[in-house]
């Protein structure tokens, strides 16, 4: 089980960038797939990136709605997973979580996740 704090969400204008940062706890963040989701009110959750363990190469994938505009990645010596978001829309509004998957390969689908942190508020104004 690892423990998971996100950081880094605010108010931005729409165009602009913010980074969220997951940091994890405990020794072994290396062996964990790392993925972020986001939730916005009335709707269902959704996968927007993900990046799989150290031993498969850190592979990302990423949603459609979000392909080339973030950048998903990690560092294992900070024990803590990024995600830049950049070109923002309003329609990114959400909270984001990141979650964890130990020996996963970044899957797009939430159960697949085990361990969840507890979500950064994003709001992007038009």
């Amino acid at each position: 089980q690892v423990q998971l704090v996100e950081s880094g969400g605010g108010l931005v204008q729409a165009g602009g960038s913010l980074r969220l940062s997951c940091a994890a706890s405990g020794r072994t963040f290396s062996t964990y797939a790392m993925g972020w989701f986001r939730q916005a009110p009335g709707k269902e959750r959704e996968f927007v990136a993900a990046i799989s363990w150290t031993g498969t190469g850190g592979r990302t994938k990423y949603a459609e709605s979000v392909k080339g505009r973030f950048t998903i990645s990690r560092d294992n010596a900070k024990n803590t997973v990024y995600l830049q978001m950049n070109s923002l829309k309003p329609e990114d509004t959400a909270v984001y979580y990141c979650a964890a998957d130990q020996f996963g390969t970044g899957s797009s689908l939430g159960r697949a996740y085990d361990d969840w942190g507890q979500g950064t508020q994003v709001t992007v104004s038009s």
